[in-house]
């Protein structure tokens, strides 16, 4: 008998730990579960928080995404009815949970139990009336520090454009994953201001009691300025990714008014770094429209509306700085200055280098004679060239070359017809020359061969990328013929020949 009674004892035991599990893994149990739920609940008296995406100057609120942070990485999110899915952007195979709008799902901390639930632009928190006084506070801590943990583990920088359609329900800004892979080392600018650059960055991010001392907002400006194409735009991506700060770019042309600048300003985020690029343009377009005024852009980059938010890097990109006004360039305004020049021979040789795997080629002693006479392109002319002939270092080379001469053509200055390219892959005019055969001096060359039957034109030399060098010869009859030819006009002439400053002839007697 006490036997058939322990036995009986013992099935309705392991029966109340049984079928609650039994039942947790079916749609019944699931069910009963919640109902059960819904029923205890109804015997407490809660208080209710609500947590808006915004304030009433739509400005973003913090506490929103960190508590959005929070709750996609709770294990109780995946047993939600609906769930949203989506894959890394870095990381297609990486799945992450997000939390749909209208879902309520519990968490426990310190023994109670609380509730969360998303609307469109809000969190609303559910907690026992009787309990928000012991675990309230307690618990919103846990929330942002286990959202920062969590975010300094997957920090992803992001790209903020002041493109939203909707404003007045979103906000004013849209957000993209910023994976700019440009760093501050790559940019084609001197290798001792890079340092000091990212010195002065380094003193920045320790610098807010010292800021704060001196009353001074802990903000930093900088100015980029140069011709298009010399990286300034790359400049800036390496600098975010170097602070770990989001970028906002802001579309001047998509700015309203004055009131308008302020506002995107209120709603960028502390550790931000914030872009103007082509400032000068659109201050000299700026009569043409009346959207944005000069006091307004001043106001932007010092103004009072500064003070709301701290820890952030403007930068401001100009063509030429000489033709902004004085007053945008002043000190306290602008911090500091940094030169974006075209390409010199010591940055071609940074690109043959990281474009073309080459330290030294033959034709590097033609390309630096170029350079040193003037002619120039921007680092992105120089670098596309590259990338275009990767395949090829020689080809690129000279596909180079061949551009910096169009250049130089165009612009008066660069390489000069007659010079001397001895040992550069041009041929070498003959010297001190006179009636026993010979000229003093050689007159564009490559174009009088262009007229020659017995030689190819430069276009013609189609393996030789354009650029004309003694490569190009290949039989002694060519090399004869070219003989021949100078012979013959040097017979022609009663006197020497001679290049103006123009790169005209002048006929002396």
């Amino acid at each position: 008998m006490i036997f058939i009674i322990l036995l009986f004892g013992f099935t309705v035991i392991s029966s109340f730990w049984l079928i609650p599990r039994v039942l947790s893994r079916t749609s019944i149990g699931h069910f009963l579960q919640n109902r059960w739920r819904f029923l205890e609940e109804c015997f407490h008296s809660h208080q209710f928080y609500k947590i808006p995406k915004f304030n009433h100057h739509m400005q973003e609120n913090q506490l929103f995404h960190k508590i959005l942070t929070y709750l996609n990485s709770l294990p109780s999110a995946g047993d939600l009815d609906y769930v949203n899915l989506f894959s890394a952007y870095n990381n297609p195979n990486e799945i992450t949970l997000l939390i749909n709008n209208d879902q309520m799902f519990p968490d426990v901390f310190l023994g109670s139990r609380v509730y969360w639930q998303m609307d469109e632009n809000c969190f609303v928190l559910k907690i026992r009336r009787k309990e928000k006084r012991r675990i309230l506070s307690s618990y919103l801590q846990h929330v942002c520090k286990t959202a920062d943990e969590i975010e300094q583990k997957r920090k992803e920088l992001r790209l903020y454009l002041n493109a939203e359609k909707s404003p007045e329900k979103n906000g004013r800004w849209i957000s993209t994953p910023f994976k700019h892979p440009a760093t501050i080392d790559t940019a084609m600018i001197d290798s001792d201001l890079k340092n000091k650059v990212k010195t002065d960055l380094e003193l920045f991010l320790k610098s807010k009691s010292y800021y704060h001392r001196l009353g001074r907002v802990w903000k930093r400006s900088y100015l980029l300025y140069g011709p298009s194409g010399t990286g300034k735009s790359s400049f800036i991506a390496g600098m975010a990714k170097f602070l770990s700060y989001d970028v906002y770019d802001v579309d001047m042309s998509k700015v309203t008014g004055d009131s308008d600048l302020k506002l995107l300003l209120l709603q960028t985020t502390n550790k931000s770094l914030i872009v103007i690029e082509d400032l000068d343009r659109f201050l000299a377009e700026k009569e043409k429209s009346k959207a944005v005024s000069l006091s307004g852009v001043l106001n932007f980059m010092d103004g009072i509306i500064c003070c709301c938010g701290e820890e952030r890097v403007m930068v401001f990109t100009v063509s030429n700085k000489d033709h902004v006004d004085p007053t945008v360039m002043r000190p306290g305004r602008i911090d500091f200055h940094i030169h974006f020049p075209l390409c010199d021979f010591s940055s071609f040789k940074n690109l043959a280098s990281s474009h073309l795997g080459i330290k030294e080629h033959k034709l590097f002693p033609q390309v630096e004679e170029i350079f040193q006479a003037g002619a120039s392109l921007s680092p992105a002319e120089i670098g596309e060239i590259m990338i275009s002939n990767r395949g090829s270092p020689t080809r690129a080379l000279k596909t180079v070359i061949n551009a910096l001469q169009t250049n130089s053509g165009k612009t008066g200055t660069g390489y000069k017809p007659g010079h001397d390219y001895s040992g550069s892959g041009l041929p070498r005019a003959p010297r001190n020359l006179s009636h026993s055969g010979s000229i003093d001096g050689l007159v564009d060359l490559p174009s009088k061969l262009m007229h020659s039957g017995s030689t190819r034109t430069v276009d013609e030399a189609s393996d030789h990328s354009g650029v004309f060098c003694m490569d190009g010869f290949h039989t002694g009859k060519e090399l004869k013929n070219l003989y021949g030819l100078l012979k013959n006009r040097s017979r022609r002439r009663e006197g020497s020949m001679d290049l103006d400053g123009d790169g005209k002839v002048e006929r002396t007697m």
